[in-house]
């Protein structure tokens, strides 16, 4: 008989409109846990009109997810970043850095893309929980 699987866990349901909408904040599997991708909307606007405000809010977002499934961003191993504006990436990393220092920052990938929500960015994650 092969090893029991754990099972799928999946964290946080996600409400636009008053609809649950067909997506987890994030869905966890044995340590891993898998942030969908997140935006800067506060009562569906943009938190902040700045890319270092928006950066902030959307990892405030991603760290409370993080909570719900028993992680910090100190457990992000991977994330993913899309931006709308290339010009904005200075602006953008320097504020990502003061979150992911760069000699504990996870491994990224950063596209420059447009996005559905009338953002600078959208950020998802990969986390490892900590042993138990």
């Amino acid at each position: 008989m092969g090893a029991v699987q754990p099972p799928i866990e999946r964290i946080g349901a996600v409400v636009r409109s008053g609809r649950r909408q067909p997506i987890s904040a994030a869905v966890a599997w044995d340590r891993l846990v898998f942030v969908s991708g997140q935006v800067p909307m506060v009562a569906g606007r943009p938190s902040h009109a700045d890319i270092a405000g928006q950066t902030h809010a959307t990892l405030d977002g991603i760290a409370a997810i993080l909570a719900d499934a028993g992680c910090t961003l100190a457990d992000v191993v991977k994330t993913t970043v899309w931006l709308t504006d290339a010009s904005d990436y200075a602006g953008f990393n320097a504020a990502y850095a003061e979150r992911f220092p760069p000699d504990s920052a996870p491994a990224r990938s950063t596209v420059i893309a447009g996005l559905i929500a009338p953002v600078k960015v959208e950020i998802e994650a990969v986390a490892v929980r900590p042993a138990a």
